[in-house]
């Protein structure tokens, strides 16, 4: 059976009713027949059977034991940060979102938690960063906004063999086109409110373990810290998971034609798309993806920010706002948004670039797209034209 088909009819039909869309279980309590006797739910904090049916379905789509929704994604990255104690070690992705930056240098740093931040798609820096103390290797890959390509398999290999553990933030590929609890990594996290929800309607995290042990930990964290995905939200990412396989393929298809498009401009310093043969690790997320994603980046060649900020404004199609992996083509400057926590050096030194552009691409058609860029390219020369003019007069 095809993977689109499977999830389609992993989602279960109401046993009650029959309802072919999974009902939503919007309540706080449950009546027990006596004291510690129910049918399964107690109180919507521990359990719901809408949240259920999600966290079975996300389990079932990564390959993994056990499937846990929370209120965000940076919640769902907090309760995997909960596995460690003070004076372990992380070694993490130098490209790594700012939201977990902030979360590891600003809240964990202070508990005695250290993190090491290599670049990743080398796996001899992960190799030489690796001490006693590392507890937990995070990457991304694709990486948030430089998408680089980590080799999942041999990270998984160097973490068994120092006993420590892999997270995969899997935000990017989705479990549409990659695995990587398959790929021997231990958890995986989604930010689910972008290409599983798919509509920029809902915020929403998840984890999912390769054991049941491991999984059990990460629940007792939903539970007991509270950060939960309520009953509505859980329902409508089911219902964006449904389309999932059908719109990355869309997403993929799009973005390799802008990528291409964009390599062949004169404005444009440098292009960052797996799909393209140019990619240092094209290779790599060949064998380890079915597709190379529907994010595309890319540096002007003026590095100036406020060069950059221009183009921004100058789209009609790709709408500038924080987040992506919607319907609707977005488009982001990192330096000033998304990752403007992090500090200047960090981030340039990593790649992230002041004129660095980030574009989410969507399911319009992807001729209009490139005429929406073109666009911007004209204005933004126009704009560097007349300024050159006022300078020489």
């Amino acid at each position: 059976m095809q993977p689109s088909t499977h999830l389609i009819h992993s989602i279960p039909v109401d046993p009650l009713t029959g309802a072919i869309s999974v009902p939503i279980y919007q309540t706080s309590t449950f009546v027990q027949d006596a004291p510690g006797i129910n049918k399964g739910y107690d109180y919507a904090r521990s359990n719901n059977p809408t949240r259920a049916t999600l966290e079975n379905l996300i389990a079932q789509l990564e390959n993994g034991s056990t499937g846990v929704a929370f209120g965000s994604g940076l919640a769902a990255i907090d309760a995997v940060l909960k596995l460690l104690q003070s004076g372990d070690e992380v070694v993490a992705v130098d490209d790594i979102y700012g939201g977990a930056y902030r979360l590891f240098e600003q809240v964990y740093k202070k508990f005695g938690i250290t993190v090491k931040y290599v670049d990743t798609s080398n796996v001899e820096n992960v190799f030489n960063a690796v001490t006693p103390k590392t507890k937990l290797i995070w990457i991304e890959t694709p990486t948030n906004p430089t998408l680089k390509i980590s080799d999942i398999k041999t990270i998984a290999k160097i973490a068994k063999a120092n006993s420590c553990l892999l997270c995969v933030d899997n935000t990017f590929a989705s479990p549409a086109l990659q695995k990587p609890l398959s790929l021997g990594a231990d958890i995986v996290v989604h930010s689910a409110t972008k290409y599983l929800g798919g509509h920029s309607d809902l915020i929403a995290g998840l984890v999912v373990t390769k054991e049941k042990e491991l999984g059990d930990k990460i629940k007792f964290y939903q539970n007991a810290c509270g950060a939960i995905l309520a009953p509505f939200d859980s329902w409508l990412l089911i219902r964006g998971i449904e389309t999932l396989h059908l719109r990355i393929k869309q997403h993929c298809s799009s973005a390799q034609a802008i990528a291409e498009f964009l390599e062949n401009c004169p404005q444009v310093d440098k292009v960052y798309y797996p799909g393209l043969k140019s990619h240092p690790n094209h290779n790599i997320a060949k064998e380890q993806s079915k597709g190379f994603g529907g994010i595309v980046s890319f540096t002007l060649k003026n590095d100036a920010e406020a060069v950059a900020t221009a183009f921004a404004t100058s789209t009609e199609l790709f709408k500038l706002a924080e987040s992506l992996g919607g319907i609707k083509s977005l488009l982001s400057h990192p330096a000033s948004m998304t990752h403007k926590t992090i500090p200047a050096e960090t981030r340039r030194a990593a790649g992230v670039s002041d004129s660095l552009i980030r574009l989410s691409v969507g399911l319009e058609d992807a001729e209009d797209l490139i005429n929406d860029l073109q666009n911007a390219f004209k204005k933004l020369h126009h704009n560097e034209v007349e300024t050159a003019s006022s300078v020489l007069n």
